[in-house]
């Protein structure tokens, strides 16, 4: 049990000791020094934030001392209540608000919750914003509001359909296309707001959606991260239910992976190759993604004579040099699709459209279009973390014992040989050492990533 305090957010399990764990009292402590942080920006006569939540079993108490800590700051709040990350992302500028927060932990397991936060454009704040909160929060220096000059609460539940209609009037989705093919998907919300938005999109666009854990109760079903090992029952529902393909989201709705209609999975690294390809069809311009995403997108880019960059791991930097490059389109290979036109933030919503608006316009099966992509394979394992291990130095000697080959030390370390890649990173959300892998076989990424786990362990010693 833990708490990880990082630029993703406030991240911990629920219950247990304070400052060991998300407990009610650090999720005040926290929000407490977000909202003076937001104060601090402007100097104003009313200040506004955007609060939504997953449907983890912990969010309504969460929600409920978040927004009320907020009040005793005099900030009014709007309560989108069971809502998705990217949906809080759109209500914020639609709203004139001064930033956002999202409750939610993404892909953890149901014990863990966290606070995200965003800024008055919608998108997540960067590391020297977020250590200003932290500073905060360790200083105590919060000044709350006297009873006459309290903030308010008012509920919106209406930002799902208008996140839906922000989706339908970008240029590049074409829903009338998508209709006319009469596709047929079976979508997993994992028991979170996945199961409202998705199904509710596929039903403007015309196609018939199959729900499979669709009821936002917060009893994850499965693993929420939308790896094939945790999706047997998706596979097994579309071969049955002779769909078109399969469609899964994490928790809180910002990653998404596809299924084809033999039940095998699209791969989570190519749904952003697939909406990526799409758009630079339609549009030339440059791409970005982190350094731990496939090869398969810059060679993708590469074929529509554009240029392809890779950013740091963390949305925030792949953000930040989408701005930089003027990208049209970016994203996380764990199946995040940052679409500007709409907003800044991964968004499977945008994915969605933009993958159905593909398939309709190439009018091929989802194996088929999978097939037609460079082949790259991932091995993606970690080292679980304990208070001994030297991870600064670990990555030290490994950068040292591979000096003579492409190094990347931006974020961790990246090690580029001529025909595969490995990237060692400590998580922001998890006390784990990421090891990730790409080859031309799984066999290869999978030896490669043994062999790296190894010598890290002989580092160690352990």
């Amino acid at each position: 049990m833990t708490l990880i305090k990082s630029i993703s957010g406030i991240r911990g399990t629920i219950g247990g000791q304070v400052g060991d764990n998300l407990t009610p009292i650090d999720a005040v402590k926290f929000a407490s020094a977000y909202g003076t942080w937001i104060k601090q920006q402007r100097n104003k006569e009313n200040y506004r934030v955007v609060v939504g939540r997953d449907a983890r079993i912990s969010g309504e108490m969460i929600q409920s001392l978040v927004m009320n800590t907020l009040v005793g700051l005099g900030i009014h709040v709007i309560d989108l209540g069971l809502s998705t990350t990217p949906t809080v992302e759109v209500a914020v500028p639609l709203e004139h608000a001064d930033g956002g927060i999202i409750l939610t932990a993404s892909h953890n397991p149901k014990q863990w919750n966290a606070l995200k936060l965003l800024n008055a454009k919608g998108e997540f704040l960067n590391a020297a914003e977020g250590q200003k909160i932290l500073d905060i929060a360790d200083s105590d220096a919060m000044d709350f509001a006297d009873v006459d000059s309290l903030g308010k609460i008012t509920v919106n539940d209406a930002y799902i359909d208008i996140h839906i209609d922000e989706v339908l009037k970008l240029q590049y989705v074409n829903a009338k296309a998508i209709a006319d093919c009469n596709f047929k998907v079976v979508v997993d919300g994992v028991n979170s707001t996945g199961g409202i938005a998705i199904p509710r999109l596929l039903e403007r666009l015309g196609v018939e959606a199959v729900e499979l854990y669709c009821e936002p109760n917060g009893h994850f079903p499965h693993n929420p991260e939308p790896l094939k090992e945790h999706l047997t029952d998706l596979s097994e529902m579309v071969v049955k239910e002779h769909a078109d393909f399969g469609i899964v989201v994490d928790p809180d709705v910002d990653r998404l992976a596809f299924m084809d209609e033999t039940g095998e999975m699209f791969g989570e690294e190519y749904t952003l190759v697939a909406c990526a390809d799409y758009v630079l069809s339609q549009e030339k311009g440059n791409t970005v993604s982190n350094m731990s995403s496939s090869r398969a997108l810059r060679d993708v880019t590469e074929k529509h004579g554009a240029t392809y960059q890779a950013s740091a791991v963390g949305e925030v930097n792949v953000v930040e040099m989408m701005k930089q490059n003027k990208a049209i389109i970016g994203g996380e290979g764990n199946g995040g699709i940052i679409y500007p036109e709409l907003h800044y933030g991964r968004d499977s919503l945008v994915g969605v459209a933009l993958f159905l608006s593909l398939l309709a316009e190439k009018k091929m099966n989802v194996s088929a279009l999978r097939a037609s992509y460079p082949s790259y394979f991932m091995s993606k394992k970690k080292i679980q973390l304990t208070p001994s291990l030297d991870v600064d130095g670990i990555l030290k000697a490994m950068e040292a014992k591979y000096a003579n080959e492409d190094i990347t030390t931006i974020d961790g370390v990246k090690i580029d040989f001529a025909e595969n890649w490995v990237h060692l990173r400590k998580s922001n959300t998890e006390p784990i050492i990421r090891i990730y892998t790409e080859a031309k076989s799984q066999e290869i990424a999978d030896n490669l990533a043994n062999k790296i786990i190894s010598e890290i362990k002989e580092i160690a010693n352990i």
